[in-house]
């Protein structure tokens, strides 16, 4: 069997080259062991979701009286259900790739898939049986799997990763986080919402420690009302699972403390799928633990190209769809411009949620760059105040020189659909000043990016 291109792995940059690719005439086939959408569709960004909403409802009905509504009778969260729906509309979005991949006549090859030489790819099905397939063109996407620390090796039972996290039979009453990242702090939140005890643990000062200090922050003193515990600077030194509770001896800026939960998620991180993959036998190189790739992510190896996740940029689902469509246009012989990892919007969906894109005010002044820092409140949002979600803000940093919009930070309710518009913004290099005379709708919660732009240059006027 003879294809123009062969992509292995079908997750969000596997499945999305995979389409663009026969967009462009070529004939493809997709290599995928589990299924189609990899982790992204059904372990990771679409199934966490559904958990985040049920947890959300749960959340709006358990203070449905602030809102003039009155319910009577338990209130109550069926973690089953949660679960079920979580699982369901994974399902329903696989298949929606499936459907796709058939509009878009693109063959599904079941099995495992590694690179045999330049050219051919050996695929090994749940039999045990092997085959061949060839293409002029081949792409990596195999994406990652969750990072096992050597003190915290995953069970599947008390210890557990994403996976698990996502189908476990029961509420547990406890649990403890460690790592609190887009991934464990989505999780924990989650669950807090739900009523199980979380303690989350930060081996950095500040929780999502990728973010701006002043959101960091704020995520976790809205944790802490939620009533959840967070340790940051602290590191989980060992756990004992060999009783019925889970004993976990934690290293903390005060000392060791031992905690007990009933499980503890590992959220440290992932680590890329690179294991038997071929690379060794046709030479492709790596460079700090991922493929090497130039721009348009091509590998050492002559027709051979690797994106996502097991590649050097971001492990974000949308990065991974970027790359691999900049890498088929390129394949097909278009001139796509490169991925600009300068501007890549980052979301973590918490409740408040979080989502930035650019340089934090800390990494603006280390570049060496005059700034100007306009922050607004949810506080002073009438839209916020009206949908009751008065936690938040916008923080937006600019170039004091030029006016270049260096950095957007925000947390509160909707900010993951609004950080687009500063994604576009920076592409555009629209100044403070365009930003701040650009009229946005009365009432939205976008208001708040025309005021923080506005309080950078002294114009605010909801404040």
């Amino acid at each position: 069997m003879d294809f123009d291109l062969i992509v292995i792995g079908s997750g969000p940059g596997g499945y999305v080259a995979a389409i663009r690719a026969a967009q462009l005439g070529l004939k493809v086939g997709v290599v995928e062991k589990e299924n189609i959408g990899g982790v992204c569709l059904n372990w990771g960004c679409i199934p966490t979701k559904s958990l985040l909403k049920s947890a959300q409802v749960y959340e709006y009905v358990r203070h449905a009286e602030s809102y003039g509504v009155s319910i009577k009778g338990e209130i109550a969260p069926d973690f089953a259900a949660m679960i079920k729906r979580s699982r369901d509309v994974a399902d329903g979005m696989s298949k929606g790739v499936q459907f796709l991949f058939k509009k878009n006549k693109i063959d599904i090859i079941n099995g495992f898939g590694k690179l045999k030489s330049v050219g051919e790819v050996e695929v090994t099905g749940d039999d045990g049986k092997a085959t061949v397939i060839k293409a002029k063109h081949i792409i990596l996407a195999t994406g990652a799997r969750s990072r096992e620390l050597p003190n915290l090796k995953q069970d599947g039972e008390k210890i557990i990763g994403y996976r698990q996290a996502m189908t476990l039979k029961k509420q547990p009453k406890s649990m403890i986080v460690v790592g609190s990242g887009a991934i464990g702090s989505e999780f924990a939140n989650f669950y807090n919402s739900i009523g199980t005890e979380v303690t989350l643990v930060e081996f950095m000062p500040d929780i999502v420690p990728i973010e701006d200090e002043e959101v960091s922050k704020a995520l976790a003193r809205s944790f802490k009302k939620a009533k959840m515990k967070v340790l940051v600077g602290s590191s989980v030194e060992k756990v004992d699972t060999k009783g019925k509770m889970c004993k976990v001896t934690i290293k903390t800026p005060k000392g060791e403390e031992v905690h007990e939960a009933e499980i503890v998620l590992s959220a440290v991180g992932i680590a890329p799928n690179l294991e038997g993959i071929g690379l060794e036998d046709v030479g492709v190189k790596l460079e700090n633990g991922k493929v090497k790739v130039d721009e348009y992510y091509q590998t050492s190896v002559k027709g051979v190209y690797a994106i996502g996740d097991i590649v050097g940029g971001p492990a974000l689902a949308h990065v991974a769809s970027a790359e691999g469509i900049t890498c088929v246009e390129k394949i097909a012989g278009l001139n796509p411009h490169p991925v600009d990892y300068k501007n890549i919007p980052g979301c973590t969906y918490t409740n408040p949620e979080i989502s930035s894109v650019g340089l934090t005010e800390a990494k603006a002044k280390e570049a060496g760059y005059e700034i100007k820092v306009g922050k607004f409140p949810y506080s002073a949002s009438g839209k916020a105040s009206a949908a009751g979600q008065k936690d938040g803000f916008v923080k937006l940093i600019f170039d004091a020189k030029y006016g270049e919009l260096l950095g957007a930070h925000m947390i509160g309710g909707n900010v993951t659909e609004m950080i687009a518009e500063m994604v576009v913004a920076r592409k555009l290099e629209i100044t403070g000043h365009e930003l701040l005379k650009t009229i946005h709708p009365h009432p939205t919660m976008s208001e708040a990016i025309m005021e923080a732009a506005a309080a950078a240059y002294d114009e605010v006027i909801h404040l």
